[in-house]
């Protein structure tokens, strides 16, 4: 039998205490999808030429906060494959105690919608529930990638937008079990990254790097949001807010009946 001496049995010690907090001793948790490291076109450099944004009623100018696109190089990382499910949040609660949103009657979510995606969670809750998971919120950077892929396209699928592939306008008039769009999907094979619920990430709603757009709401005020929600917003407006680029903003301890979350790892 080989023995180690105190301070080289500390030292193995630290080191898988360092291995386990940065994902190296276990694997990421079930139904998630590997994004591979590498470089990806983020924001994008759109220009709302007719001035649709003041026609259609929105108090900020349509691109301004995404600009200038650029290349962005994220670490390898895996993203829930969906949005979370009321029936997931449900676990969360019975195991932690954390209360469950408000809006559910008697504590327990609507009869039939265990698979749709929790709503009415705060920044706070989302970023707790993903801790218990053995995770954390995604990035902006890193939820774009997800989104888009490498090729800096406009929506998951693709160039065209397609009401067939995404919940939004409203023509559900609500929420949509999460993964019902298959065709939908990123080029990573995530779903739901447009339409159903908006997300939280990380990252509080900044100005991007050389952004000349000056937004009152920028700084650590509001958690950046991403990916468009289910609500009637005109042919339009939904083109924008379901854009892979769209940058949404909410207060961290808000809470939305259009505004879920999904998880990172590690």
């Amino acid at each position: 039998m080989r023995y180690f001496s105190a301070r080289k049995l500390q030292t193995v010690a630290a080191l898988c205490g360092c291995l386990m907090l940065l994902g190296g001793c276990k694997q990421p948790p079930a139904d998630m999808i590997e994004i591979p490291k590498g470089e990806f076109l983020m924001g994008s450099n759109d220009v709302d030429k007719e001035a649709k944004a003041l026609q259609y009623g929105s108090t900020k100018p349509w691109y301004e906060n995404e600009k200038p696109q650029r290349s962005v190089k994220t670490d390898r990382f895996y993203i829930d494959k969906t949005e979370v499910t009321n029936e997931q949040y449900k676990k969360f609660c019975g195991a932690t105690g954390r209360k469950p949103p408000a809006q559910w009657p008697g504590g327990q979510y609507p009869a039939s919608r265990n698979d749709h995606p929790a709503a009415f969670v705060s920044w706070f809750d989302a970023d707790a529930y993903c801790k218990w998971k053995g995770g954390r919120l995604p990035t902006e950077a890193e939820w774009e990638k997800a989104a888009r892929g490498t090729d800096g396209r406009e929506f998951p699928w693709g160039n065209e937008f397609d009401l067939k592939k995404v919940n939004t306008m409203g023509q559900y008039s609500g929420t949509t079990p999460a993964g019902m769009f298959k065709e939908g999907a990123s080029p990573y094979g995530v779903l739901d990254m447009a339409g159903n619920v908006q997300e939280w990430t990380a990252d509080w709603y900044k100005q991007y790097p050389d952004n000349a757009f000056k937004d009152a709401d920028y700084g650590e005020k509001l958690k950046a949001v991403r990916g468009g929600g289910w609500g009637g917003m005109g042919h339009y407006t939904l083109q924008v807010y379901v854009r892979t680029s769209f940058r949404n903003a909410a207060p961290p301890n808000g809470s939305f009946n259009d505004v879920g979350f999904r998880c990172a790892w590690p």
